[in-house]
């Protein structure tokens, strides 16, 4: 955990940086957490950065919204992962699903409510919120550490995220491959390949257990193409399952933007308000 120097206090949020949630092969991994103080039966938010799985960090400007969140009354966490550069996917989305039973685990401590628990994403952190919403753990066993723990959640909110890695310019970054860090890896076959980015791809998991979605997409994002989360809103609407999509002309490659967030917590207040 954070020491007390890495704590800000304030009388409405609690910040800490660089909080342990789990380990794996010798590497920390590490989230930023704040919360309201003195708060009971908090939601929970799990933020994951974008970057093509490659890049960026929860201290970048652009990801660093955990206390906006918190200002809003949950309790946000804000995740560092493995990145592709050092291990090859699904590292990063195994690494997601850690923080998500570190949450489980920690619910008591934090006054969590487990059955409001949401994860937003941008970029491929929207491709990795939308994948768990859709395909869940899949194949890939926990790593990390609260392997006992739980790891439901109520949505996901997927901002210019991708949904079909096989058409997407830099899908062939998701690049799996057989064999474990201590062990050596060893490279697949293209085919092989094609069929694990299919694997890992929202729209070809969506089925009845498909957990709620926020698309939100621009038509001049340069990174992820509209058409990924147009195909993606038509394969949710036939299958009648609850979503919106946000569909704006002009906002670029969409990240947690103020407007992002708060369409992001008025998705929330809705679903919310629709099961009560």
């Amino acid at each position: 955990m954070a020491d007390a120097a890495q704590c800000q206090q304030s009388s409405k949020v609690v910040l800490k940086d660089d909080v342990l949630y789990g380990r794996v092969d010798g590497a920390a991994l590490l989230a930023d957490i704040a919360y309201p103080d003195a708060k009971e039966n908090l939601p929970a938010i799990l933020i994951v950065h974008g970057g093509r799985w490659r890049a960026g960090a929860k201290s970048d400007a652009a990801y660093r919204k955990q206390e906006n969140y918190a200002q809003a009354g949950f309790f946000a966490m804000n995740i560092d992962y493995r990145l592709v550069g050092s291990t090859p996917a699904p590292s990063c989305y195994q690494d997601m699903y850690t923080a998500l039973r570190w949450i489980h685990a920690h619910a008591a401590e934090y006054h969590i409510d487990t059955n409001r628990i949401y994860l937003t994403g941008n970029s491929s952190g929207g491709h990795e919120v939308s994948l768990a919403a859709t395909l869940g753990e899949g194949k890939y066993p926990r790593t990390g550490g609260w392997e006992n723990a739980g790891t439901d959640f109520r949505a996901a909110i997927s901002l210019a995220g991708a949904y079909d890695l096989n058409a997407l310019s830099w899908g062939n970054l998701w690049t799996p491959m057989a064999g474990q860090p201590s062990t050596g890896f060893v490279t697949l076959s293209v085919e092989q390949l094609k069929e694990e980015r299919k694997v890992a791809s929202p729209m070809h998991n969506i089925g009845p257990s498909t957990k709620p979605i926020l698309i939100i997409h621009s038509d001049d994002d340069k990174s992820v193409p509209i058409q990924q989360a147009i195909d993606m809103d038509r394969a949710l609407s036939e299958s009648k399952l609850y979503h919106k999509f946000i569909h704006y002309t002009d906002r670029g490659h969409l990240g947690f933007t103020d407007e992002a967030i708060h369409e992001t917590l008025a998705f929330i207040a809705d679903l919310e308000a629709k099961s009560k």
